[in-house]
């Protein structure tokens, strides 16, 4: 599961009355498609869905409006509304705007004070300790679930709303080809290393540091997911602190 998305339907309930029906139907549909339920290149039924959640099929087209602006579903001509395919020259494109991102939040995250930097290092450490457990136990899922996190608390911590939007925007496509790949996170324990120096930049505040580990982790982790994907002919990424 993203770090963003409230798994706990009873809380959508609780603020149902501040809510729009659009936003809770949308909410719904992005749940079920990052878990799988709803896999790419399956058609998402506007009757089926209204009948399900028991509302009319007004605010399941307005979602699902807003989640084709987003680029996880595509409307066809006479055909309806699909989840979409993610290709891998796509997928590489992802990795690059990521990279930038992950190493734009690192850098600021870098330059907080002294006590919020701490803090942030103490969540990361914690995060790794989980990441750690996982690899131990060669369990994938909670490896991925918490590899996810730890970036989304260097984000969070950021403080910007606009690099938050976008780089959930960007994770969640990236989630899309993973499921439609099947395919599995490779060479966690050098994944964790990284983790763990990234961390310790963080510490010393060296946001210079920060930000050019962040881009190299990235690319790193696109290379492994190349590797571990040998079929697939994935283009080359190209770490952007190289390029400038």
């Amino acid at each position: 599961m993203l770090p963003w998305i409230n798994a706990d339907s009873s809380d959508r309930l609780k603020t149902m009355r501040d809510t729009s029906l659009a936003k809770l139907v949308r909410e719904d549909l992005l749940e079920h498609i990052l878990n799988g339920d709803i896999k790419p290149g399956d058609r998402i039924s506007e009757p089926d869905v209204a009948s399900r959640l028991q509302v009319s099929r007004v605010p399941v087209r307005e979602a699902l409006r807003e989640l084709e602006s987003s680029g996880l579903v595509v409307s066809r001509k006479h055909a309806g509304v699909f989840v979409r395919a993610i290709e891998a020259k796509e997928v590489q494109d992802l990795y690059e705007i990521r990279s930038v991102l992950d190493s734009f939040a690192g850098a600021k995250a870098a330059q907080l004070a002294t006590e919020p930097r701490q803090e942030l290092a103490q969540a990361l450490e914690a995060s790794i300790a989980v990441m750690q457990a996982a690899q131990k136990q060669a369990n994938l899922a909670a490896y991925y679930s918490e590899n996810l996190h730890f970036h989304w608390l260097i984000v969070q911590a950021a403080h910007n709303e606009q690099l938050s939007h976008t780089y959930q925007e960007v994770v969640q496509k990236l989630h899309l080809a993973r499921l439609q790949s099947l395919s599995h996170v490779a060479g966690m324990k050098t994944s964790i290393a990284e983790h763990q120096s990234i961390t310790q930049a963080i510490a010393q505040g060296d946001s210079q540091r920060t930000k050019d580990m962040l881009a190299t982790h990235v690319s790193s982790a696109y290379a492994r997911l190349k590797q571990s994907m040998p079929t697939a002919s994935m283009p080359t990424i190209t770490n952007p602190k190289e390029t400038t």
